[in-house]
């Protein structure tokens, strides 16, 4: 059964034993990693991401069709993307050249230690240059949302929103006063009030000025405690290590 805060995996090479090791590497690991997909080339890569939300996709560069590269570049159109590890057989002198299009690359035989290290990494990565990327040619930045609901609209202070959730193609604005649900993607509200919304899970942003803590859930996952709201968010273990960062920061300041 597949765990609400495990970091989800999909795993892409026309190999089926080379699919098989890499599994079993990670069953090795703690149980804080799953492999929800596998598949043999490019094509079936995005199929896979499109059908599974996955946090970190585990890619060969040498596929039928397109190859690892190509397929990076397709997987970063996603919304939002996962992070990718080459998986090759080259050495690490000749990857330097395009080593900047992918997270981190693991070189066959893949070993545990190795795997396990590049995980954890790309737990942490900051995304610096994602942001600069969304500050370029930006207008101005917005003091409110605003949505149509039977004929009025309707606004709510970008001040006020405690948590966005997102549902398909809607978002939800979880706010002070109740919900708005806005037709927007929640990646540009994440990329346009990225100092404001921290992301705790694929789905979610939270206001970093209302992060106070964390909870077990009674299935042993993690959870956000928000200052003005009874809820408790689940957070991915891909973006836990920054929402305790960000907790210990702020008892420290």
């Amino acid at each position: 059964m597949p765990v609400e805060d495990a970091m989800n995996i999909l795993v892409v090479d026309d190999e089926p034993h080379a699919r098989q090791r890499l599994r079993c590497l990670i069953d090795e690991l703690d149980a804080g990693y799953q492999v929800v997909a596998e598949a043999t080339d490019g094509d079936g890569a995005l199929a896979q991401c499109a059908e599974h939300a996955i946090d970190v996709v585990l890619l060969d560069i040498h596929l039928p069709g397109m190859d690892g590269l190509e397929v990076a570049s397709g997987l970063a159109q996603l919304d939002p993307p996962p992070a990718v590890i080459l998986v090759t057989a080259y050495q690490e002198r000749d990857l330097e050249a395009f080593a900047h299009k992918v997270q981190d690359f693991l070189v066959k035989p893949v070993r545990r230690e190795r795997l396990k290290e590049a995980l954890q990494r790309v737990c942490i990565l900051p995304r610096q240059e994602a942001s600069a990327a969304a500050q370029a040619d930006r207008p101005p930045r917005r003091h409110q949302l605003a949505a149509h609901y039977r004929g009025h609209l309707q606004t709510v202070p970008i001040a006020d929103i405690i948590y966005l959730l997102a549902d398909h193609k809607y978002v939800t604005v979880h706010h002070e006063a109740g919900d708005l649900l806005v037709d927007e993607a929640l990646k540009g509200l994440e990329d346009e009030f990225s100092d404001l919304f921290m992301r705790i899970h694929r789905n979610a942003l939270v206001a970093r000025n209302r992060l106070i803590g964390l909870d077990k859930g009674p299935d042993g996952s993690t959870l956000v405690r928000l200052r003005g709201c009874d809820d408790r968010l689940p957070i991915s273990r891909r973006h836990l290590p920054e929402v305790r960062r960000w907790l210990r920061d702020s008892v420290a300041d």
